[in-house]
């Protein structure tokens, strides 16, 4: 498991992925969990003149938090909250490139905000101009809500069907290619992009950042046996990776279960190296 520090650092390199500016960031120790705050009265009280002197708007939590716990944070705090999935879902959406990572990205936020539609639907609620004098959309309003979700998450699923059809259609033809397949795979910012570009001589971007890559890469090289391979750079994986990009992306994480080599990039210098290692090895099993 990755140290309590490291994750600390590691959520702060995914506010800085998005080029959030932290003007305060502590590490918790927590007795138990509230369920109406996640964090007790006395973290709260602490944090509110924090966040007045430093004019902060924004809160982040490296945990998953259920919707009233993120609305009661956001109403005692006057800030907004986030969770640590609602954070790689931003980091996601600013990464993707390509029109399938752009549907994959909207599938998955769909499906979290549906998870959260009275706090979600109560603030676009003020946004569309209504009356409020509920104090947000009524049970048949949330009902109606959920169907247009539903309709929207249909919609996208039949759309990246097509998309999986078309790879598994490029996926054959590769397989007629008389060149293996290799896949790397490793966590986020552990190194991948930076071999892909030594062995392809290639300019994918490289940055010290998380999920600098999300949409995969593929080039053909030749190696110093002469022999040549289609070598694939895949996202990154990450601890705790929320569920719900887990199957938005399973379509692209596919192509590391097609792959005929998978190489496992890991940063050794890394504290959490095994940590990271079995972080990996959890979601490649999941995806089976």
């Amino acid at each position: 498991m990755i140290s309590p520090e490291s994750r600390l650092n590691e959520a702060l390199g995914l506010s800085f992925a998005i080029s959030l500016n932290v003007v305060y960031s502590e590490l918790v120790r927590l007795k138990e969990i509230k369920p109406a705050t996640y964090f007790s009265k006395g973290f709260i009280e602490k944090m509110l003149p924090i966040v007045e002197e430093n004019d902060v708007f924004l809160m982040v939590v490296d945990a998953a938090l259920t919707p009233i716990q993120q609305r009661n944070l956001e109403k005692a705090l006057k800030l907004k909250v986030i969770d640590r999935t609602a954070l790689i879902l931003e980091i996601f959406g600013e990464r993707a490139q390509t029109s399938e990572g752009k549907l994959q990205v909207e599938l998955a936020h769909l499906t979290y905000q549906r998870s959260r539609l009275v706090r979600s639907w109560t603030h676009l609620e003020r946004q569309r101009g209504g009356a409020g004098f509920l104090g947000g959309p009524g049970e048949k309003q949330i009902e109606l809500d959920k169907r247009l979700i539903d309709d929207k998450i249909i919609k996208i699923k039949k759309e990246l069907e097509k998309v999986k059809n078309t790879r598994s259609i490029q996926r054959g033809n590769r397989k007629k290619v008389p060149y293996p397949i290799v896949a790397l795979v490793g966590y986020t910012n552990a190194g991948k992009s930076s071999l892909f570009n030594r062995l392809t001589k290639d300019d994918v971007m490289v940055a010290n950042m998380l999920f600098a890559t999300l949409d995969p890469t593929l080039r053909k090289i030749k190696l110093p046996s002469g022999m040549e391979v289609i070598l694939s750079d895949t996202v990154g994986f990450i601890s705790n990776l929320p569920h719900e990009l887990v199957m938005a992306f399973r379509s692209t994480l596919e192509e590391v279960l097609e792959a005929d080599v998978v190489v496992h990039v890991r940063d050794i210098s890394n504290i959490d190296t095994d940590a990271q290692r079995k972080d990996v090895l959890e979601v490649l099993h999941h995806l089976g």
